[in-house]
């Protein structure tokens, strides 16, 4: 197979660089005039007028330079400000432009004052590089441009590219008219829009392919990047409205994101989830195996919650998609509702309130109470249950736990050797345990009868864990004094219309399902989230993974890693370092994590090795999954 000889040809500004260099240099000439914004505005404009070809180039040229009144040493301070607005994924493969510099030019209705500069530390020396040139008069002041180069005219960059003549395959690469026109008029073969920076409808609706960035230039091209798979290819969809910033954490990272505002039935997440890399749900989202089946390309689900009953875990470890979720994220939220509570029920408070919205007045002390020197009992003494007990005691309550691992108390707290103990000590018994099945009814009838006659029952853990109509039958005939519930056997998908036998019970505080609920909370989880994900799509860490052997990686150092995931079975390791040997790989680094079911192998080796080396590896017997990361 003849390989084509291909020749590149940059546009500078909003390509090469972040912005408008014109635009840039405005800002510095026209500091502290107080006009500064307005002739910013109009400069900008007619910039945009200009790339979009709704006016000539030459008069986009002429008018922003009358508005500039710019001076030769100012383009020193403007370089200077170049250098630090280079595209982020141009700096990133600076390699690139130092290895192909020699079929790389650069085409610019810019100036070669400023662009040649920055484009020489990436390789490109001057007589690479095709924009105008200012004139100046005899003080140094900017007066306007050669009019005589072809790249002051309209249209300039067509007949530059002519005179070039290059040979073999020429691609332009661009954001705006001037670009794409090289390629409309026959001199070009392909043209690329590069939206890193700016998305120009028009440019985009002309090219032969968008690239958000240059990875995905790189990519189409089979050449030489700092990443090995562009990260704008990585689909990521997020469900049930999770908070906006796990949106920007992950848009801003480059990966190409879609938010959902609902959970969508098992269906409809079979045809959603085809092609999907990532998936972020909440805890209304049911991930089944027939799910999973139809995930042809899914690496990691995020659970931006405590919970993952709604994962099938080890189905999606065979498969070999990893899931994460937010341990810790929300606990303050939902001790301080369980603090909330307690202190609304020992006061009655939400019956009084319920009085005056009705327009009765009804000033009494009847069944309300301090919260000071009662019994608070914490069923399930984790992370949530030990905070608890820490802000409880603060307020002068004496706390009891019972949890079925050896806890160890914080503060003051006594350990309840079982629950019946716990039960008919407290005047609160508040319930922090997992959704495992086992834990269904966990608290009826027969715990009921255990507590304490008048005694409050908190759950803000899972809905089926209490026993709904023996819960309403022991607050009907007053052996419960009431009760907050957060959490309910069956919850809809969104929000509408709710029906539970517990409305219109006094002293029962019903919430829908908002324990881990606030602003503070969905940050926190919007953040830690998105992090573990990140982690594991760009470096193959899997660290706090919910199902998956923990590792912590090392920062990769000018090395290929990769990442074979393989059923739990003797031999693989030795397979695995056969076929290395085989193709004389030079490892700089290895690490190995199994557990019961499934191992996840990382191999840091150099940069140079024969690509079959991967094929062969994916062709291992019990190989799950395989990925290479650079």
């Amino acid at each position: 197979m003849i390989e084509v000889a291909r020749k590149y040809v940059f546009d500078f500004d909003s390509t090469l660089t972040r912005v408008e260099a014109l635009d840039v240099l405005a800002e510095m000439t026209l500091q502290g005039k107080s006009s500064k914004d307005e002739i910013i505005a109009e400069i900008q404009h007619i910039t945009n007028m200009g790339i979009d070809g709704d006016i000539s180039f030459t008069e986009s040229l002429e008018r922003r330079i009358r508005l500039l009144r710019a001076h030769r040493d100012d383009l020193d301070g403007l370089v200077d400000e170049l250098r630090q607005k280079i595209s982020k994924s141009i700096a990133a493969n600076k390699e690139f432009f130092e290895e192909f510099s020699e079929d790389i030019y650069v085409i610019s209705c810019g100036f070669k004052e400023f662009i040649d500069p920055i484009v020489a530390e990436y390789n490109i020396p001057s007589e690479r590089v095709y924009a105008n040139t200012f004139t100046f008069d005899e003080d140094g002041n900017i007066t306007g441009f050669d009019e005589e180069n072809v790249l002051a005219t309209h249209n300039g960059k067509i007949e530059c590219l002519k005179q070039l003549d290059l040979d073999g395959e020429v691609q332009v690469i661009g954001d705006g008219y001037s670009d794409y026109v090289m390629r409309e008029a026959g001199i070009a073969h392909k043209f690329f829009a590069y939206t890193e920076n700016v998305h120009r409808e028009k440019a985009a609706d002309n090219a032969d392919h968008v690239a958000p960035n240059l990875d995905e230039f790189l990519f189409v091209n089979d050449l030489p990047r700092k990443i090995s798979y562009p990260k704008n290819r990585i689909k990521i969809l997020l469900l049930e409205n999770v908070h906006h910033d796990a949106f920007e954490n992950l848009s801003e990272d480059g990966f190409a994101v879609e938010m959902v505002k609902h959970s969508v039935p098992e269906e409809e997440l079979i045809e959603k989830i085809k092609g999907i890399h990532v998936l972020g749900i909440r805890s209304k989202t049911q991930v089944t195996q027939k799910v999973l089946d139809a995930a042809n390309k899914l690496l990691v689900v995020g659970a931006f919650c405590i919970g993952t009953k709604q994962i099938d875990l080890e189905y999606a470890k065979k498969k070999g998609v990893v899931v994460f979720n937010a341990p810790y994220s929300n606990t303050r939220s939902v001790v301080e509702m369980a603090i909330g509570q307690i202190i609304m029920l020992m006061r009655n408070i939400f019956t009084r309130s319920t009085e005056i919205h009705q327009g009765q007045w009804n000033k009494t002390a009847a069944n309300a109470h301090e919260v000071r020197g009662k019994n608070l009992g914490i069923v399930g003494y984790g992370n949530i249950g030990k905070q608890l007990s820490v802000l409880a005691e603060a307020i002068g309550m004496r706390v009891y736990y019972y949890d079925v691992a050896d806890r160890l108390a914080l503060g003051n707290a006594k350990r309840c050797a079982t629950l019946e103990d716990l039960l008919s000590v407290s005047d609160v018994v508040s319930l922090h345990i997992d959704d495992n099945k086992a834990n269904e009814s966990f608290i009826g009838e027969r715990e009921i009868n255990q507590m304490r006659d008048g005694a409050l029952l908190i759950n803000l853990s899972r809905g089926f864990v209490v026993n709904i109509p023996d819960l309403v039958a022991a607050l009907k005939s007053e052996k419960l004094g009431g009760a907050a519930i957060d959490v309910y056997p069956s919850e809809p998908r969104s929000n509408g219309r709710f029906v539970t036998e517990l409305q219109g019970l006094p002293n029962v505080i019903l919430t829908p399902h908002i324990g881990g609920s606030t602003e503070e909370a969905q940050k926190d989880i919007a953040s830690f989230v998105p992090n573990k994900i990140m982690d594991y799509v760009n470096s193959g860490n899997t660290v706090d993974a919910v199902n998956f052997p923990n590792i912590r990686l090392p920062q990769q150092n000018n090395a290929h890693r990769f990442l074979h995931i393989h059923k739990n079975v003797p031999g693989i390791m030795a397979h695995i370092n056969e076929v290395l040997a085989r193709y004389n790989m030079n490892i700089t680094g290895q690490y190995l994590s199994t557990d019961n079911e499934l191992g996840y192998v990382i191999t840091d080796i150099d940069k140079d090795y024969d690509k079959e080396v991967t094929k062969a590896l994916k062709n291992i017997e019990n190989t799950i999954k395989f990925r290479v990361l650079y």
